[in-house]
């Protein structure tokens, strides 16, 4: 079995500096309501991203073997969380948006399936607290999708 280990050091309230393994410093902190300045993401918002994050170093080395197209990618995570205290997801939505042309469906959905099924610790751990689901999207390229994005608003 492999031994993980961290640090969590506070800063000033409840701004807190952690350091893993890895050897890199990653900041958290909080509302003023709680000590905290708002100056970094809360943990809340760093278990999206560890989610996001673990698929996506799933997926893109899948779908690179499988020689897709793959122009860009990108992981929407959204989550639910109770309003009582603790404040627990209740559910996250992870929205796969791929960009390329002719990328395959059947290459994303498996690339997905592995990640989701297999692969991803994160989203293994969390499965079993929290109703994970997915979607995906396949867009011809970024810049058309931007431009999209922004004459909808």
């Amino acid at each position: 079995m492999a031994k993980k280990k961290a640090v969590v050091k506070q800063l000033q309230g409840v701004t807190l500096a952690a350091k893993g393994d890895s050897g890199h410093w990653v900041m958290m902190d909080g509302g003023p309501t709680f000590g905290g300045s708002e100056a970094a993401s809360s943990p809340k918002e760093l278990l999206m991203f560890a989610l996001g994050g673990c698929t996506a170093m799933d997926v893109i080395p899948i779908l690179k073997k499988k020689r897709v197209p793959l122009e860009g990618f990108e992981v929407h995570v959204t989550g639910n969380a109770q309003e009582e205290h603790p404040q627990v997801f209740t559910d996250i939505h992870l929205e796969y948006v791929f960009y390329g042309h002719g990328i395959n469906p059947a290459d994303v959905e498996r690339a997905i399936e592995l990640s989701t099924t297999k692969y991803c610790s994160v989203s293994a751990m969390l499965s079993q607290a929290v109703k994970l689901t997915h979607s995906y999207r396949i867009e011809s390229s970024k810049t058309t999708a931007l431009h999209a994005e922004v004459a909808a608003n």
